[in-house]
């Protein structure tokens, strides 16, 4: 194998911190600071993604060896990384929090694979950087391998994402008080190796806004737009910070990012964390912190302890907190421009993008090639009921739209209740409340669905098709990632091998591993771990 080349180019465009200090601190006039990993006693590779490693020229054999092994534990680097840690602030719960940075993240640099695509490969849990404030910069064996599954769970989605080479046990215990307590206690500590085109946030430019410093700022932006929105530098755009430009890359930040929100209620994903310092400047989802999928459906649900009482990134205010977030990017970016006018057009991107695109998934997920949303229509007010119905007894989300591909449209004005809903029965955790109101209202809506399936003229067959294509049956839920957990921190780590090997086919059947598509036990209904959980890592 030819030895990994590496890209720079992020630390020879923008300014280096000048202070050589690995030491606590706020960090002025610098995008970045020079930081390496700090090695630890006795790494081993737990899981490796064959695809990411594949993508970059490389084999998960190669991964568990040296000097590769060295690389990813943070106990040595390759030739031409140069390992930094990036400057960036954010809004955290809707308040500005100031600096915040790359804490327990270093990046090692960009490789550059096989068919010249670059990719940033990242150690989360690396060890301390200027931006640790008063933490260890360590990361634990349960988020690092909750971070490392569902990077490439929503990949296989279809879901825009940070990718995961590698899940690497560091052999060193790291203290944390999981559910904040007061009961600290030692776990095993891991590093996931995250790999994108860039980690860059949206924080990355509220920071240096915040503080005044314009060249910085327009450094960051320059450098952004040239390396990776460069399709905008065409024609008579000659120039990065030219405002046209500048606009049609906030106008393009705007559409990948309600896509990216679309997405997630496709599938029914909650990040938990939205804060602006958790927002891609790509498009993708990124900083797997407190996630979760919806199983009792509830679009007041968050995983997050930190957010139970506001409730702030729910499910059903993800849109909403999308839109917040890219206002604020907006007003970062206030000063680039004479005036706020092309800022303002740009941001009408999103609701000109979210009346396109929610629609469509929304027909995608019912198996209709279009719906009709506009208030008042007979499709929107299907749609309207479907969702009080899931909210009217305990309704797994995947489950249901899984099996509702299984309902017979043909006859269905003539079948009886029992047997229109049979097939949803397993998506309810107590089949018993559908008592006989229920069942007789979710009859109903089966034949109105039936209807309307029939006078678009798409059979069963495509329509089930169609429906298994973006309604999956496979998703990380929180109890499988915590089995996964149990045997990973006992030093075993076949059943995260074992769990991602399924979630890579989510939309397929897969018989003999009905088991990962169970709805939640009830053992796991408030297990730690299982149902909310904190920032703790």
């Amino acid at each position: 194998m030819t030895s990994p080349r590496f890209d720079r180019s992020f630390v020879d465009a923008l300014p280096a911190d000048l202070n050589p200090s690995n030491a606590p601190r706020q960090v002025q006039r610098a995008a970045y600071s020079l930081v390496a990993p700090t090695p630890v006693s006795s790494p081993s590779l737990v899981a490796a993604s064959a695809e990411i490693a594949a993508l970059l020229g490389l084999s998960t054999a190669t991964l568990a060896e040296r000097p590769w092994l060295d690389a990813l534990s943070g106990n040595g680097l390759l030739p031409g990384m140069v390992p930094y840690a990036s400057c960036y602030g954010g809004h955290q719960f809707g308040h500005w929090a100031g600096q915040l940075g790359d804490g327990r993240a270093i990046t090692l640099g960009a490789l550059i694979a096989p068919d010249g695509a670059r990719h940033e490969l990242q150690l989360k849990g690396a060890g301390p950087t200027p931006y640790s404030r008063s933490a260890d910069g360590r990361a634990v064996m349960r988020s690092s391998v909750r971070e490392f599954l569902c990077s490439e769970a929503m990949a296989h989605l279809g879901v825009p994402t940070t990718r995961a080479l590698s899940l690497v046990g560091t052999g060193d215990a790291v203290v944390r008080d999981v559910m904040y307590s007061g009961h600290p206690r030692p776990e095993p500590g891991a590093i996931v190796c995250r790999v994108a085109p860039t980690f860059l946030r949206f924080g990355h430019f509220e920071l240096p806004s915040s503080r005044k410093d314009l060249s910085l700022l327009r450094a960051l932006a320059d450098y952004t737009i040239t390396a990776h929105f460069p399709q905008l530098l065409t024609g008579t755009r000659a120039s990065a910070l030219d405002e046209d430009v500048l606009e049609a890359w906030l106008a393009e930040i705007v559409r990948r990012t309600a896509q990216l929100v679309v997405h997630w209620k496709r599938v029914g994903f909650v990040h938990g964390v939205m804060n602006t310092d958790n927002m891609s400047i790509l498009g993708l989802t990124i900083d797997y912190g407190p996630y979760g999928w919806l199983e009792g459906f509830d679009l007041d649900w968050t995983p997050n302890t930190t957010d139970a009482q506001g409730r702030r990134y729910r499910y059903g205010n993800q849109v909403a907190v999308a839109w917040w977030n890219l206002v604020s990017l907006a007003q970062a970016l206030v000063p680039l421009f004479a005036t706020t006018a092309p800022l303002e057009r740009a941001l009408d991107v999103f609701r000109a993008t979210l009346e396109q695109l929610e629609p469509a998934m929304l027909a995608s997920k019912l198996g209709l090639e279009t719906l009709e949303q506009t208030p008042g229509s007979a499709d929107a007010a299907l749609v309207e009921e479907l969702f009080a119905l899931l909210s009217a007894t305990e309704t797994d989300m995947t489950i249901f739209f899984r099996r509702l591909a299984e309902v017979r449209t043909a006859g269905a004005a003539e079948a009886d209740d029992a047997t229109l809903c049979a097939p949803l029965l397993d998506a309810y955790y107590a089949p018993e409340d559908l008592d006989e109101a229920l069942r007789a209202r979710t009859a109903r809506w089966l034949r109105a669905y039936a209807a309307r399936c029939e006078r678009e003229g798409t059979p069963d067959g495509p329509r089930r098709a169609r429906m298994n294509a973006v309604n999956p049956k496979f998703v990380l839920r929180n109890y499988l990632a915590q089995l996964a957990i149990d045997g990973a921190e006992a030093g075993d780590g076949r059943e995260v091998e074992a769990l991602l090997e399924v979630l890579r086919r989510p939309y397929d059947e897969q018989p003999g591993q009905e088991r990962y598509a169970e709805k939640r036990p009830e053992w796991a209904r408030h297990r730690v771990g299982c149902s909310m959980l904190s920032c703790s890592s």
